[in-house]
């Protein structure tokens, strides 16, 4: 039989053992939401207002709002899904169109454009005939960000529905919204009767009131868009030779089974070649410039010059995806200098203030038909700017401080080298180095130690 102090002590043993493994998990595992937390409110909200009846149903107009700040809908664009209610069909639309007309059999004489129970709607392309627009179609999918181009951020099509109620007592809201943006990554909530959606004419002198109207909220997760990083960070600075490169393999590997032939040599003859064959094809999935990340777009953060008062900073963008050119491109970055941000040069600048009175993220973005265009790889497929801060009472060249806590590009969080791995002063007489191993062993140590007091 064990006496009570066996007990005690493996009673600590167990507590300790629970706090090691948690203190653990820290470092082992990473957590993946949907909020962000420099774009708190930001969501793409799509609106659906019945602006009249039918014999056998009503005609809506539906729109898409995004009030992401910095966030796009990219080429191919957005597909659009929900499941009807009740047997529903349409008959008409203008500005998109569904991908399958489904099984109209039943019908005689006219036929429905879709009679799927899920249809799937997608955007008309630039050129469609105007009789086939209204306002803010036709753009292929693609909506810009809220914040770079607010004239942009939403598109809209219009849709005539049948074998639905017709006054808003019977009439049944759709279900299971699904946003592609243009692949995965938006989670829909249900659809919400709100307040009906007021239109003023263009002349300012009269309102006119939709007959009803619902809302869909989707908001994004990277993890759910794309479970492996799409962009990565290296580092420099004038003060120490070291050039740190993105993290090796940061997007994948070159020598990945799973994805052969994946990246492309720069140097190989046939690159023209290939690179052109890929231009004509709508394949949109990366194919990247052979690198020891893998990485379609990295981010350059150079500390280029040091002054009394100010410092000077350095970015440039490689895109390094043959099949992707990035217009429209942004960037988001969040460093503690950015209230004392005093000039920049070739990129439009705008101050986010995600924590209120706190100044610290910029979003930064080319200057139109200059270098909003981010070209494919090649030697055209950069773009670059330089930033000037001033100086305040935090300022400090030691322990990585003039170096980004955090980049995005067009939304998505770019992987950051390891903070024991940027450059470092010179004159410093020691590095702290803070390693795995070094914290294994002193866990350990501490092991040791309550063993030893048993």
């Amino acid at each position: 039989m064990m006496d009570s102090s066996c007990f005690r002590s493996l009673s600590k043993f167990t507590t300790f053992a629970i706090s090691l493994l948690l203190f653990l998990s820290c470092f082992s595992f990473t957590t993946t939401e949907a909020y962000d937390a420099l774009d708190p409110n930001g969501n793409i909200t799509i609106k659906w207002d019945v602006i009249s009846w039918t014999p056998d149903g009503y005609v809506a107009v539906v729109t898409m709002f995004n009030f992401q700040q910095y966030r796009h809908i990219q080429a191919p664009g957005w597909t659009l899904g929900w499941t009807w209610a009740k047997k529903e069909v349409i008959w008409s639309m203008v500005g998109a169109q569904t991908t399958e007309q489904g099984d109209c059999s039943r019908f005689k004489g006219n036929t429905p454009h879709c009679c799927k129970k899920d249809p799937t709607t997608v955007d008309l392309l630039p050129g469609t005939p105007y009789n086939q627009q209204i306002a803010n179609c036709c753009k292929g999918g693609v909506i810009n960000s809220w914040v770079q181009d607010p004239a942009n951020a939403a598109s809209s099509f219009q849709v005539s529905v049948g074998a639905a109620g017709t006054t808003n007592k019977t009439v049944r809201v759709p279900k299971n919204f699904t946003l592609r943006a243009p692949g995965p990554g938006y989670t829909c909530g249900p659809a919400k009767i709100v307040k009906p959606t007021q239109f003023t004419t263009p002349d300012g002198r009269r309102v006119t009131q939709a007959m009803m109207t619902w809302n869909v909220t989707c908001t994004y997760s990277q993890f759910l868009a794309q479970k492996t990083p799409t962009c990565c960070v290296s580092l420099s600075s004038f003060y120490n030779d070291t050039i740190v490169p993105c993290p090796t393999c940061t997007c994948g590997c070159q020598a990945n089974a799973t994805h052969p032939g994946s990246c492309v040599d720069p140097d190989a003859p046939h690159l023209a070649s290939v690179v052109a064959d890929h231009g004509k094809s709508n394949n949109f999935a990366p194919l990247v410039q052979c690198t020891s990340h893998m990485c379609p777009i990295r981010v350059h953060w150079h500390v280029k010059l040091n002054y009394k008062e100010y410092w000077r900073v350095k970015v440039t963008i490689t895109n390094f995806n043959y099949r992707m050119n990035y217009t429209l491109w942004n960037l988001v970055v969040q460093h503690p200098n950015f209230d004392n941000l005093t000039q920049i040069f070739s990129f439009n600048y705008k101050p986010l203030t995600p924590y209120q009175a706190i100044n610290d993220t910029a979003m930064l973005w080319g200057v139109k038909f200059y270098n909003d265009f981010l070209m494919q790889a090649g030697p055209f497929g950069n773009v670059q700017s330089e930033l000037l801060f001033q100086k305040d009472n935090s300022f400090t060249f030691d322990k990585g401080w003039a170096f980004p806590q955090r980049i995005y590009f067009n939304g998505d969080n770019c992987v950051m080298p390891p903070p024991d791995s940027y450059p470092y002063l010179p004159n410093a007489g020691s590095r702290r180095d803070i390693s795995i191993v070094a914290l294994v062993t002193a866990l350990l140590s501490s092991l040791a130690f309550f063993f030893a007091r048993l």
